[in-house]
Parts: structure tokens; sequence; C-alpha cells
């Protein structure tokens, strides 16, 4: 609906010159939108809320009043999150944190712009996650340096007892910036050695003690997993770590039926930190579903 009716109101969008990118939707309530030209001559944004606003007011007005940001997509992703998270001027971001193993954000401001950049009921910042499809979360400097500084101490706690090692090399690993011992156990030998104080000798040694953990801790797992009953074709499906699929099967998501009867919500409390977007979760929900319709037929 949102998108036919900028095609009717903005002509350069009827024509392809300009692009909507992505939409997010509270209907009712606000919408954000991103849009993109490939000429660099052209103003998307300036095009799409028309002379005083004429045209995203049209729009607004077909909507019930729904407000509208139109914002200037880019294949900067810390550029796009900028943008998106509007009203927030891009000035008061301090910094912004990309994680891509957890498809995750972090964006840093003060503690006055907090309230803007997350929204009435966190609205902006959840609609900013939906037009970018990463995860976004608001902290502001103080948040983020207490959090920085739990996640030293808990890391550097998990490699001493998980590596057996002296507190000093939890501490080297963790400055270095490795959080977890899977993550270890999956580098490279010349990852390590970048750590300061580690010849190849010890990275290889520390490496090798991350993958005897990391076996021995899935084999418990996958122990436990048969214990309860959980099918393969699931943990097939799902495509998640051991862990988390416990944590679905202690919950009791044990077969393709039990996921096709979750909702995304509870998909996502169980699995917050997963790199699965709201619409594939959807779709496996879906295909779970119809896996179960043609058993029973």
């Amino acid at each position: 609906m949102l998108v036919k009716l900028f095609k009717l109101e903005v002509p350069e969008i009827f024509e392809d010159i300009i692009q909507i990118k992505s939409v997010a939707r509270d209907p009712g309530s606000k919408a954000k939108i991103a849009v993109f030209a490939s000429d660099s001559s052209i103003d998307p944004v300036g095009s799409c809320v028309g002379i005083r606003g004429n045209r995203v007011k049209a729009v607004t007005n077909e909507l019930n009043g729904e407000k509208i940001d139109i914002v200037l997509w880019s294949n900067d992703l810390a550029q796009f999150i900028v943008n998106a998270l509007a009203p927030l001027a891009p000035g008061e971001i301090t910094k912004i944190l990309i994680d891509e193993d957890r498809h995750k954000v972090e964006v840093v401001v003060s503690q006055e712009n907090q309230s803007i950049a997350i929204g009435r009921r966190g609205q902006n910042v959840r609609l900013a996650s939906q037009l970018t499809g990463w995860n976004i979360d608001i902290m502001t400097e103080e948040q983020e340096s207490k959090r920085r500084n739990e996640e030293f101490l808990t890391s550097t706690e998990l490699f001493m007892e998980a590596l057996d090692v002296e507190e000093v090399i939890g501490q080297l690993l963790s400055v270095t910036g490795f959080n977890s011992v899977e993550q270890i156990a999956s580098s490279e030998i010349s990852t390590l050695t970048r750590v300061e104080g580690f010849e190849e000798e010890l990275a290889v040694e520390i490496k090798n003690r991350a993958i005897n953990y990391v076996d021995l801790k899935n084999e418990k797992i996958i122990k436990k997993l048969e214990d309860l009953g959980v099918e393969q074709e699931l943990i097939d499906i799902l495509e998640l770590s051991l862990e988390l699929i416990l944590k679905f099967a202690e919950y009791g998501i044990k077969t393709i039926e039990d996921l096709g009867e979750m909702s995304v919500n509870e998909f996502k409390n169980l699995a917050p930190n997963s790199n699965i977007t709201d619409e594939n979760i959807k779709l496996l929900i879906q295909t779970a579903r119809q896996h179960g319709e043609l058993k029973d037929s």
C-alpha cells in the first residue's frame, strides 16, 4: 500500500529513476522508507518529500495521518544505520559497532539522546531495525563502557577455565577481541599469533585446547538432544548452534511439527542473537507447518 502510494505521488519512483529499497511500518502510526537514486544529480529524499512536503503529505493523508520518515539508502551499513535512526541527528551518534556473527549493530549515543534514538515505546529503533534488516541496540556511553568491562571479565574467566590457562593469557585473548572458545577453535594460527606475546607454539597449543573443549562440549549436548528425543531433521533445518538447539529442545521444540507451532516472537526469544531475519524465521516456521501437513495427509 505504502509503496503504491509513493509510486502515484512521485513520478521518479514510477519511472524507476528513484528506487524504494526497503520499507518498515507500524500501520496507522509511523513508517520509514529507504530510497536511492543511481544518478547523483537527483535528490531521492527531497523528491519524495516534494515542494513544501506536498508529496509525502499526500501519502500521509491517504494513510490517515501515518507519519513517514524518508531516509537515504546506502550500501555502507554504518551510514544506512545512521540514516535509518532519524530523527536522531548523525552528529549525535558517538560510535557504531557492527557484529556480523550475530547480525547485530550497537549504536552508542549520549544519555540525553538515548530516548530520541529509541523513540516512544521503542518505535524508532524497532522500525530502523526492520528497515535495515539488522538488530539495532541503542546504548549510552556509560552503558557501553560498563558492558565492555563485564564482557572482558566474563570472557577472561571463561578462557581460564575452559583452556586451563593463567589469567594473563585469558586477558590477552579477551583484549584482542575473542569472546568465545568456539571463536578461538575456528581461528587460523596466523590470527592467534597476532595476540601479544603469542608465538606459534603457544598459538597451536591454545587452538588445540579450544578444539578439544568444543568437541567435548558438543558431544555432551548431542547426548542430551538424543535423550530428549530431538529429531535430526529439526537439527538440520534450524542450522543453529547445538547449544541453541538444546535451548529449543528444553523449551519443548523437538520435532519439525513443534517448530511449526511456534510464533516469530517465541523463536526470537529463544535465539535473540541469531543472524536469522524475521522474514526468514517466518519462512522457516511456514516450511515446518507445510511439512507437518504433508506428514498428516
